[in-house]
């Protein structure tokens, strides 16, 4: 019994410590290395410091009351330090680049002056006309959240549903498999909605064709 009591509250305490460490990594650039270790545990997915991705991105938002859609690819580059996104045109013409450190986020558009904010996503929204969650994005696509309860989530093809704490409803479509697991445990398709005053409802769908982490 007494060994039973203290496995329970062992295994209470680390679930604890990895919330509270996650909810560290999706608010800025830094993702611990003890939330790897505890997640690689739970569901044989690791979380990647360094990654490359690529992939394509459809929006629809409202533009003074009338529907929108935007269909655009995207490169997604990832390090401790920094996050550079690319978002470029179905021809492959860069549309915008946004650079993001953990004391600021600066977004280049070609023939305008490069925009700078501390907030990475009020300046994606501005810049675009729609909202891009880039600091959730670092960990959503990986397939790790922060719910509404504020309680630690990690997405898998049994678990694909999750409202995040700042209120986006996510669900994981499908996975792809990754050579050093023996199931399909990274996310391919990730459908994110949210209902916006400044772009309506907001619905984004995610496709990832290319992963390489380091």
């Amino acid at each position: 019994m007494r060994d039973t009591l203290c496995a329970l509250t062992h295994k209470a305490a680390t679930a604890i410590a990895f919330s509270a460490l996650l909810l560290t990594a999706c608010t800025t650039l830094e993702s611990p290395d003890e939330a790897s270790t505890t997640a690689q545990t739970s569901s044989q997915r690791a979380y990647s410091e360094t990654l490359d991705l690529d992939g394509r991105l459809s929006v629809q938002y409202q533009k003074d009351d009338k529907d929108e859609a935007v269909h655009v690819s995207f490169a997604w580059k990832q390090s401790r330090e920094r996050n550079t996104i690319t978002i470029l045109s179905p021809l492959g013409q860069i549309l915008a680049t946004i650079d993001v450190t953990p004391n600021s986020a600066t977004l280049i558009q070609s023939g305008q002056a490069p925009r700078s904010a501390a907030d990475a996503d009020a300046l994606a929204q501005q810049a675009l006309g729609w909202p891009l969650p880039v600091s959730g994005l670092r960990s959503w696509l990986q397939g790790y959240a922060i719910d509404d309860s504020n309680l630690a989530f990690i997405a898998s093809p049994s678990n694909a549903k999750v409202t995040t704490s700042d209120g986006w409803h996510i669900q994981y479509q499908s996975w792809q498999d990754d050579p050093q697991a023996t199931t399909p445990n990274r996310p391919k398709r990730i459908d994110l909605e949210r209902q916006t005053e400044q772009a309506g409802k907001v619905m984004i769908r995610i496709v990832l064709d290319h992963w390489q982490t380091q």
